[in-house]
């Protein structure tokens, strides 16, 4: 059985097909009622209405279900919301909201699911982050910060859940096409639409990431070398990074020039 978070559209949704078709029985965790149940009655799952940004609502959407399952075999934390501005200039409530869902989310669904991971150990959790967390840079200060510190806590828990038979799994995914994270500045950029994944390609590779053993995945695969130049080059990195940013920020053609 699995538990998936964030799964009432995007790649939470496209997960619990995917995992559906291939003989899992799903819990799914998501805020939207209507959106959850519909795609849980797609799929033939559960719907388990539940803020992760809330710790007393995860504890009790665990306690659930506790109470019908008697373990578990994956838990994926997805759940996330974007987090474009400034930290100087976004709200401060949208900082804790964002650092809330996207961080302490997946620490709180860890900590209160592992009983029913452990009760089927060998297990797995596959924590789907994004190369943001490796790579910080733009108007995304808030964001990148939130993924930073999920990619902190599922290295740190990888090693101290390894010996309880858990096996923790990172997936980074680029720029993904979602209802959540829509990615049409990019998609309208001849040059660069080919840098955004689908739904369905970021699920393929949670499950891969699973199925291999992976313990950390970068999607597609050459992210892996702008996270190492950040890490080496932090200065020089980051100039190039803006220049980027402003590239797919400017309009395409004159008439787009002074819209928002």
């Amino acid at each position: 059985m699995a538990v998936v978070t964030g799964a009432s559209s995007g790649i939470g949704a496209a997960l619990a097909r995917k995992l559906s078709a291939g003989g899992w029985h799903c819990v799914l965790l998501a805020r939207r009622r209507d959106r959850l149940e519909a795609v849980a009655r797609e799929v033939g799952g559960e719907a388990e209405i539940c803020d992760v940004a809330e710790r007393e609502e995860v504890a009790a959407t665990a306690q659930r279900v506790a109470e019908q399952h008697p373990s578990i075999r994956l838990l994926v934390n997805n759940a996330g919301i974007p987090g474009c501005g400034e930290f100087l200039t976004v709200p401060p409530e949208r900082i804790e909201q964002i650092i809330r869902i996207n961080y302490l989310g997946t620490v709180w669904c860890t900590r209160e699911f592992l009983p029913l991971l452990e009760a089927d150990a060998p297990a797995d959790i596959a924590n789907v982050v994004s190369v943001a967390g490796t790579v910080a840079g733009g108007a995304g200060g808030p964001y990148a910060a939130a993924k930073h510190a999920q990619i902190a806590f599922s290295r740190a828990s990888a090693l101290e859940l390894e010996p309880r038979g858990i096996r923790v799994h990172t997936v980074n995914p680029g720029f993904a096409h979602t209802e959540g994270f829509p990615q049409d500045r990019i998609l309208n950029h001849p040059w660069a639409r080919h840098l955004v994944l689908t739904e369905a390609e970021v699920a393929d590779a949670v499950l891969k990431a699973v199925a291999q053993n992976r313990r950390e995945v970068f999607v597609p695969g050459f992210y892996r070398l702008p996270a190492a130049l950040q890490g080496a080059m932090p200065a020089t990195f980051s100039h190039v990074l803006g220049w980027w940013n402003r590239r797919v920020e400017e309009p395409q053609d004159s008439e787009d020039k002074g819209k928002p």
